[in-house]
């Protein structure tokens, strides 16, 4: 198991790690949209809050030797489904190998942001 840290995305916000790979995958934690410059929530609505959790995962993924095109599932959670749509197309210009996913509403994210995603993607 080796655990991955990158300065290009947040630091974990407790006991966790960013991402672990293991057994030729790696699993990534849940990246919320922090500004790893500022470690601040800089956008308010779903589709800057999305391009930043887009841009974390990349960094995360990128650090674990893999990249959107190596993705097998993502989890994606939506404090209102209302913003499915926006957040659906956004989501869909990054992981264009159409990964299986799930997308659930939920009812408070950390830092009360509006969309968290992980993924699990080939290495």
């Amino acid at each position: 198991m080796q655990k991955i840290h990158t300065n290009t995305a947040p630091a974990a916000v407790g006991p966790y790690s960013q991402a672990i790979v293991s057994g030729g995958l790696v699993f990534t934690s849940g990246q919320i949209a922090i500004d790893p410059a500022t470690n601040a929530v800089e956008a308010a609505d779903i589709a800057g809050q999305t391009e930043q959790v887009m841009k974390n995962l990349g960094a995360v993924l990128e650090a674990a030797g893999s990249s959107f095109d190596k993705a097998v599932k993502t989890t994606c959670f939506l404090a209102d489904m209302g913003d499915f749509g926006t957040f659906n197309e956004i989501y869909g210009r990054y992981f264009t190998s159409l990964p299986a996913r799930s997308c659930v509403a939920v009812k408070t994210l950390p830092k009360n942001v509006l969309v968290e995603v992980e993924v699990i993607a080939e290495v």
